[in-house]
């Protein structure tokens, strides 16, 4: 298990800096911020981190034989937060998550 949530983790680090290599590479006139990328990089592993624990710990079937191995953790940890919101709205039925889905 903590092998899982570690890829998780690490996934979510792999996003966060692309995530932040995206940023910095269209803003070209912006100052490199330690703060802002670690900031970025630091809520992407916890958001993977914490979906991969999320998943493991559910008991939601993916398939017979497929089970989480640390390149699938990896690859959940990277799309973290997207995986929270589509889970979202499968188990909930919901096209859209949040309170804004009103607004449209």
């Amino acid at each position: 298990m903590l092998t899982l949530i570690l890829f998780g983790a690490l996934g979510g680090v792999a996003r966060g800096l692309v995530g932040y290599g995206k940023y910095y590479l269209k803003y070209k006139d912006i100052q490199f911020s330690w703060r802002y990328f670690a900031m970025t990089v630091g809520v992407s592993s916890v958001v993977g981190l914490m979906t991969v624990w999320a998943l493991d710990g559910s008991g939601l079937s993916f398939g017979e034989g497929i089970e989480i191995n640390p390149a699938l953790a990896t690859i959940i940890g990277y799309a973290g937060g997207d995986a929270i919101e589509n889970l979202y709205k499968i188990l909930f039925n919901k096209p859209v998550l949040g309170p804004l889905a009103q607004l449209r």
